[in-house]
């Protein structure tokens, strides 16, 4: 999935402008420590729950608050890898989305992420990962297992989630317990499965293994 596909059109962002006390009531009720501060479509940075408690007896602003993580953001079409990784490098758990003219355009929420991509925590078998994008009234669990045990695979967990740009789609999200998928893909291809991620636990390049490694302590999978 690509950020603006994860974006929690839930959380609004802050103006510089907005009271400290209002700022604190929005981050109480969305349970985040901390929120967007963005003016004239501009990110300027992340405002923290201590930041504005230390203004909160006074009558100021967000603008009279520390900001942090500047440069915390991806572009629109960013891989959920490029998103988790700007996260980690800037240590908050939110990142904003911009679009082509470096416009602010919303806010992943990165513990949001987790139900998505997470099969289940007590999984800990060695596997590799497909994702599959399809239409609802194509999805059989019981083909695509069969498929998968025909090249002496086993599916270990799968998850179903809604496709957000398409409601009559939806993702499909694999852990199989077979280190190379060239057979199994090969399998899926010849039968018209489209596949949109492909993450092998086997014979990667160094780059590759570091992107899967992360997918898997993120998972916890």
């Amino acid at each position: 999935m690509i950020a603006e596909e994860l974006i929690n059109q839930m959380i609004l962002p802050l103006q510089p402008e907005d009271s400290v006390a209002m700022a604190l009531n929005r981050m109480e009720e969305f349970r985040c420590n901390h929120l967007p501060v963005v003016d004239r479509d501009r990110l300027l940075g992340f405002v923290g729950y201590d930041s504005l408690m230390e203004k909160s007896a006074s009558d100021k602003t967000v603008r009279h608050c520390t900001l942090i993580g500047e440069q915390c953001a991806v572009a629109s079409d960013a891989h959920f890898y490029e998103v988790l990784k700007v996260s980690g490098d800037q240590h908050l758990q939110m990142v904003a989305v911009e679009n082509n003219l470096r416009q602010y355009i919303g806010v992943i929420a990165v513990n949001d992420l987790a139900p998505l991509y997470a099969p289940s925590s007590a999984i800990q078998s060695p596997g590799s990962i497909l994702v599959f994008s399809m239409e609802q009234v194509s999805y059989s669990l019981s083909e695509i297992a069969r498929l998968v045990e025909e090249n002496k695979g086993k599916i270990i967990s799968a998850v179903v989630v809604e496709d957000v740009l398409d409601n009559s789609r939806i993702r499909l999200i694999l852990k199989i317990d077979q280190p190379d998928l060239m057979r199994i893909v090969a399998t899926f291809e010849r039968f018209d499965y489209k596949i949109i991620g492909r993450y092998q636990e086997g014979k990667f390049n160094e780059p590759d293994r570091e992107r899967f490694d992360l997918l898997m302590r993120y998972l916890n999978i």
